[in-house]
């Protein structure tokens, strides 16, 4: 691996993973996400046509006519959903696989007199860019880097003038029409902008590291914010990510596994990494994240188990029941079904100096006293409240109290009390404890 090579095939998936996460994460929040995947296919009449037209492989002919393949795919599908009220997804994969076909049938025409290699489009040249130069101030640099850049600027430029309006389309198309702009026009101009990006990713990764990152890391973006600026830089951070992770694990990680020195395809370790990068995130994304979920759960239920434990001795107390530690344990045990929990349930009682064990019996702390009055009162409160407005029989009382006691804050519990007015018992007679 060395830098003056290495580091334009990182460079050149950096570039592609930008230019990808733009145009991605406006369709994967439209639901769209499989769109490069169909444009993917709609593209193969216009390589055809361009080799039809040029008898060749270079220049811009292929860009060109891929270009204006996938567009008129995109308007096509769009116009067929529209007037033809046909579902998306149908539409979709009746104008995309005819327009592959059509292109399967082109290049046997033209099969015998150009050169075609289907690698290019499925799997890309990315290893070998950087042997095809052009100079530019005197360096030689990838071709590559030229329409991919160009992509780059146009993506952010659209983006950038044009973001109100995307949003708003994305999210509420008939809001962005009645505010003075067209939401299906729009529409449109997005499929152009994916089909430009795609084709200009064609050649250096191939279209399946292509629908990778248009997919995987806005989605990956999506469980870290809600923000789209922020979703689209996101976007763009992880694809690079996943670029470098892919293109180094290509040439290292096969020699690690079999002494030996190999490598395997850039482009295809770099989907990998798209992928594993999609995976992490979606086991450890603050608030989103599985992990980071079933964390929080649990989180949630000892802070619930806590809180019941405490207004168990808070009742107890008031009751003037005097139990003993094993008594106090059993009973939590059965009423608040602290389970297993019950020696942690314990443990944060005390180290929170809210509970202390005296003379072989739990007791409440003046601190511990406070806070389980609290939840008391608004259990009490609540139970008072639901039974002059909610048609809940008095049985079931309790348990709603029961859940609505743990989400209740003082300013909830004070506007409880103003809606209960001069009420001081629940309905079941026992007292409501002072604010």
């Amino acid at each position: 691996m060395t830098i003056d090579y290495d580091g334009w095939i990182i460079l050149i998936g950096v570039l592609v993973a930008a230019c990808c996460a733009i145009p991605g994460s406006w369709l994967v929040v439209r639901g769209m996400g499989m769109m490069g995947d169909a444009i993917s296919h709609a593209v193969l009449p216009g390589i055809a046509l361009g080799f039809m037209f040029s008898g060749s492989r270079s220049g811009g002919w292929m860009f060109l006519g891929a270009a204006l393949s996938a567009a008129a795919a995109a308007v096509l599908t769009q116009t067929i959903h529209r007037w033809g009220r046909v579902e998306r997804g149908a539409a979709m994969g009746l104008v995309f696989t005819t327009f592959f076909s059509l292109g399967l049938l082109l290049i046997v025409q033209t099969a015998d007199s150009v050169d075609l290699d289907p690698n290019c489009v499925l799997y890309g040249s990315i290893e070998l860019a950087p042997l095809d130069t052009l100079s530019m101030g005197g360096v030689d640099v990838p071709r590559m880097i030229v329409p991919l850049g160009l992509v780059l600027a146009a993506n952010v430029l659209v983006t950038i003038v044009l973001y109100k309006e995307l949003l708003a389309s994305s999210f509420d198309a008939a809001l962005a029409t009645a505010q003075g702009f067209s939401a299906r026009w729009l529409h449109l101009g997005l499929m152009v902008l994916t089909a430009a990006t795609c084709v200009a990713c064609f050649e250096a990764v191939g279209s399946i590291i292509t629908v990778a990152l248009l997919v995987a890391p806005p989605a990956a973006a999506l469980l870290l914010t809600r923000h789209m600026r922020w979703v689209i830089v996101w976007a763009t951070v992880l694809g690079s990510l996943a670029a470098v992770v892919g293109h180094v694990s290509a040439v290292t990680v096969p020699g690690w596994i079999l002494a030996a020195p190999l490598d395997t395809s850039s482009a295809g370790m770099m989907a990998v990494a798209a992928a594993g990068i999609f995976l992490l995130v979606a086991l450890v994304a603050p608030g989103r994240g599985v992990l980071m979920r079933r964390m929080a759960a649990r989180r949630d239920a000892m802070q619930i188990a806590i809180e019941d434990a405490l207004g168990l001795l808070f009742r107890l107390e008031e009751r003037s029941v005097h139990a003993s530690r094993a008594e106090v344990e059993e009973l939590l045990r059965s009423d608040v079904r602290v389970g297993s929990r019950l020696g942690a349930v314990l443990g944060r009682l005390r180290r929170g100096a809210l509970v202390a064990l005296h003379q072989d019996t739990w007791r409440l702390t003046d601190h511990g006293r406070a806070e389980a009055r609290t939840l008391v009162r608004a259990h009490r409160l609540w139970e008072t409240y639901l039974a002059g407005h909610a048609s809940i029989p008095d049985s079931h009382l309790h348990a709603a109290a029961e859940r609505l006691e743990h989400v209740s804050d003082a300013a909830v519990a004070e506007a409880l009390e103003a809606e209960v007015g001069q009420t001081r018992d629940d309905p079941h007679g026992r007292p409501i404890p002072p604010g």
